[in-house]
C-alpha cells in the first residue's frame, strides 16, 4: 500500500470537504431534535463512499483513454479556477 497516496487522499477530501454544502446538510439533518446522530453519520458517511466510489470508477475508465498527466492537470486547472470564481464572488459581496 502508497501511504503517501492514502494520506495525500485522506486530507485532500477532508479539506474538500469540509464546509462545503454537504456538510451543512448533514448538519441540519442532525439538528433535528427526534434524530439519532449515528444514524446522520452513518447515513452521510455511506453517501460519501458511494460519491468516491463513482469518483474512483470514473478515474480508472478516463485514464484508459487519458494520460493520467493530463487528468491530474485538469483536475489542478478546475481547483485553481473554483478558487478564483470563490474568490471573486467573495470580493464582489
Amino acid at each position: 500500500m502508497d501511504v503517501k497516496v492514502f494520506f495525500t487522499v485522506v486530507v485532500t477530501v477532508f479539506l474538500a470537504e469540509l464546509g462545503d454544502k454537504t456538510q451543512f446538510a448533514t448538519m441540519a439533518f442532525a439538528a433535528g431534535k427526534d434524530v439519532n446522530p449515528w444514524l446522520v453519520f452513518v447515513g452521510a458517511s455511506l453517501g460519501l463512499v458511494l460519491a468516491a466510489g463513482i469518483g474512483v470508477i470514473a478515474g480508472q475508465l478516463l485514464a484508459s483513454w487519458l494520460n493520467p498527466k493530463w487528468m491530474t492537470m485538469a483536475a489542478g486547472i478546475a481547483f485553481i479556477a473554483i478558487g478564483a470564481l470563490t474568490l471573486h464572488k467573495a470580493m464582489s459581496l
